[in-house]
Order: structure tokens, then C-alpha cells, then sequence
């Protein structure tokens, strides 16, 4: 096998790109969580008093050999008058998960816990400020195959605030409808295979004034845990 089957995200191999790889199934038979869970108030209770449930996507198949790295992101949830997810587009130049959509979110630095860590990061690339966030709780880490830890960070984001990204890093700031993304009508089941490795992955794309929000990967695959976290 050579070195670039080894060591190369899907987003870098040759030729790749993941929205024109098949669609094998989606989740329409899963059933979308209820309205009323997802108001403020119930997700604050179902992070209180946790139902007993299962991950779906813990971690995605290594394609890095170097030493694994602690990271946490923000799943910022903005208290519109239907709620949203405010997510990020890296920008192209950066050199792990360039041109996706992402939480914010970054590395632990020593000394630091989890949630100060997506608080930080969410500040840094956003310019979002800790004052207009409510931290709800952590969902299961999530593995990237890059060998990033990842401790998802849930919050409720209060209106009034603003934004000022960090354009190094974030080319642009949108949201999308948590009703949307916590419908399994939307998840769309990819398959890959490179260099005799099988990967599988979720999309979630969504259609924004005509521009196509295509969230999958490490992305997806947390919001599917939330999903499932919600839906328990």
C-alpha cells in the first residue's frame, strides 16, 4: 500500500470529491425528533436527566501516524425563533479538514478542560463571546482519522451577539435549522473505498438561498450522535 493510501484524508486524495461519491441509502425510516424537543427548555432537561442510549460514530478509520490530539468543539445552538446551528466553512489553505464545514472548535491547550477549550476556540475563529453562551453538556469524543480527540461541546447561544471571524481560518458563518439536521430524512449513507479501506460516511446537505451547505464527515457524524442522543 502506497503512502498516500496510508496517510491521506479522503478531502486530499486525487480527484475526490464527496459529493459526487454514490448515495446508498438514506434515514427516512428513522423518525425525526419531536418539535418540543427541541425547545430550550428541553434540551436543557435532557441534558440534566440523560436517557440511557447508545453512540452511533465514535471514531473514523486512522489515516494519520502521528500522536493523537485532545480538541474539543462548540455545537452552538442560537435561540432564534427556530432554533439553529451556527457552523463554520474552513477555509482552503488550512492543512487538516481545509474547505469543510465544521463546528467551531480546535485543540486543548495544557491546562485547559473541554469546555474552556470550545469556549476559547469559538471566540478565536468566530468571535463568539462566552457571555452569550450557555453550556449544556458533552456528547460521547469523537475520533477523526486525522487523530483528533474530539469532546463535542453542546450550548445554547442566546441572541444579540456578533460575529467577527478569524478569515485565516473561517472563510464563512452560517446557520441551519436544528429541526432540519435532526431529521434522519436528511442523512444520506456514502461509501468510499481506497486502497482495500472501506470508509463510510454521512451527508446532511442543506440548500441555502440556492448554495449547497454539503455538511459530512466528523461534522455529520456528531450531529448523528446528537440526533441519537435526542431521539433516545
Amino acid at each position: 500500500m502506497s503512502a498516500i493510501e496510508l496517510t491521506t484524508p479522503l478531502s486530499k486524495l486525487p480527484n475526490f470529491d464527496p459529493r459526487k461519491v454514490p448515495v446508498v441509502g438514506v434515514d427516512a425510516h428513522l423518525p425525526p425528533v419531536a418539535e418540543s424537543a427541541l425547545s430550550p427548555d428541553a434540551l436543557r432537561q435532557r441534558f440534566v436527566m440523560p436517557p440511557a442510549w447508545q453512540p452511533e460514530l465514535l471514531a473514523e478509520p486512522r489515516f494519520a501516524d502521528g500522536a493523537a490530539v485532545a480538541a474539543s468543539v462548540l455545537i452552538p445552538i442560537v435561540l432564534r425563533h427556530e432554533p439553529t446551528v451556527l457552523l463554520t466553512q474552513r477555509t482552503a489553505h488550512l492543512s487538516t479538514h481545509s474547505g469543510q464545514i465544521a463546528f467551531p472548535g480546535g485543540k486543548q491547550d495544557a491546562g485547559e478542560d473541554r469546555m474552556a477549550t470550545a469556549l476559547r476556540e469559538a471566540r478565536e475563529e468566530v468571535g463568539l463571546h462566552a457571555e452569550f453562551v450557555q453550556i449544556l453538556g458533552t456528547l460521547p469524543v469523537y475520533v477523526t482519522g486525522s487523530a483528533f480527540i474530539i469532546t463535542p461541546v453542546v450550548a445554547l447561544v442566546r441572541e444579540g451577539f456578533s460575529l467577527d471571524r478569524n478569515a485565516e481560518e473561517v472563510e464563512e458563518v452560517f446557520e441551519v435549522p436544528l429541526r432540519f439536521l435532526m431529521d434522519p430524512s436528511n442523512h444520506r449513507r456514502h461509501v468510499f473505498e481506497f486502497g482495500g479501506v472501506r470508509r463510510e460516511w454521512l451527508s446532511m446537505p442543506y440548500v441555502d438561498g440556492g448554495n449547497e451547505r454539503f455538511i459530512w464527515g466528523a461534522t455529520a457524524g456528531m450531529l448523528r450522535n446528537f440526533y441519537r442522543f435526542l431521539s433516545a
